[in-house]
C-alpha cells in the first residue's frame, strides 16, 4: 500500500466520521483508528514481511508558466509552503542541530525547510518556490495536517 492510498483513506474517514478502519492484504494489515479527543487518526501497521513505503514528494506550488496565485497571496504578495502530508513537524534535523530555515532565510525550490515525520519515516520538505521566509507558522514537534500552511514566503 502506498502512502497516497493511506492519506486518501484518512481523508475519507474524516469526511464520513468513521472512527476505525481495517484492511488486510496478503502479507500485511493496516488499521487506522481515530480517537475521540484527537482529530488525527492513529495508524497501526502489522506486517510479517516488511514493506517500504515511498517517501511522498512535496506538493508543487506552481506547475505552469503563469502560476495562479490565491487571493490571500495576491493581497499580501506572500505564498504558503504547505504540508504535503499528515505527521509531526520538525524545524531541525536533530534536537541539537540548528533550524533548516529562519525568518529572513532565502530559499529556492530545492531548499529543505523542515522534516515531517509520518509513520516513523522522516520526510524532507522542500520550499518549491524561490523567495524569503517571512513567517514560520508551526512550532517544532507539533502535529500538522495535509495542506496546513507551514511557512509564508515572499517570492523573489
Amino acid at each position: 500500500m502506498e502512502l497516497k492510498d493511506i492519506k486518501a483513506i484518512i481523508d475519507l474517514m474524516k469526511k464520513n466520521s468513521i472512527t476505525e478502519f481495517e484492511l488486510e492484504e496478503k502479507d500485511s494489515k493496516l488499521r487506522l483508528k481515530r480517537g475521540l479527543n484527537s482529530g488525527s487518526p492513529v495508524a497501526q501497521y502489522d506486517d510479517s514481511a516488511p514493506i517500504q513505503l515511498p517517501v511522498a514528494a512535496p506538493v508543487a506550488v506552481a506547475t505552469s508558466a503563469a502560476p495562479a496565485i490565491p487571493a490571500a497571496a495576491a493581497a499580501t504578495g506572500e505564498l504558503d509552503i504547505k504540508s504535503p502530508m499528515i505527521g509531526t513537524f520538525y524545524r531541525t534535523p536533530s534536537p541539537e542541530s540548528a533550524a533548516y530555515v529562519e525568518v529572513g532565510t532565502e530559499v529556492n525550490p530545492e531548499t529543505v525547510v523542515c522534516i515531517i515525520e509520518a509513520m516513523k519515516v522522516m520526510n524532507e520538505i522542500k520550499a518549491e518556490v524561490r523567495g524569503v521566509i517571512t513567517q514560520i507558522l508551526v512550532d517544532g514537534g507539533k502535529p500538522v495536517e495535509f495542506g496546513q500552511p507551514l511557512f509564508k514566503v515572499r517570492p523573489s
